[in-house]
């Protein structure tokens, strides 16, 4: 039976895929980070990236662009952890106020 309105239908492959894994490791950040080939911070950040998007899509909560765009960064590995990092950092420096952290 599919659900065609449920909010998980509404990731990427690669977002599904990783749930799969995820699930399979038994919620293992550090099996799952092995099995990625990643480091547990690059990939704490993308779990952080899921849950905003599923977050966004059952309406719990808009995602933040700034995240959802260095999320993406760091999917892609376009971006390193430490240079998201520092991004975050600066905004929230600039801003003076407290941004949610990756």
């Amino acid at each position: 039976m599919t659900h065609p309105d449920h909010p998980i239908t509404s990731l990427s492959k690669a977002d599904l895929d990783l749930v799969t894994q995820f699930v399979l490791v038994s919620g293992s950040i550090k099996e799952l980070s092995a099995a990625y080939g990643v480091s547990y911070p690059t990939m704490r950040a993308r779990l952080d990236g899921l849950i905003q998007r599923l977050r966004a899509a059952t309406g719990a909560g808009e995602a933040d662009p700034l995240s959802s765009l260095l999320s993406g960064l760091l999917d892609r590995g376009e971006m390193s952890f430490g240079a998201a990092r520092a991004v975050r950092e600066f905004v929230r420096t600039r801003e003076g106020g407290a941004t949610p952290t990756l």
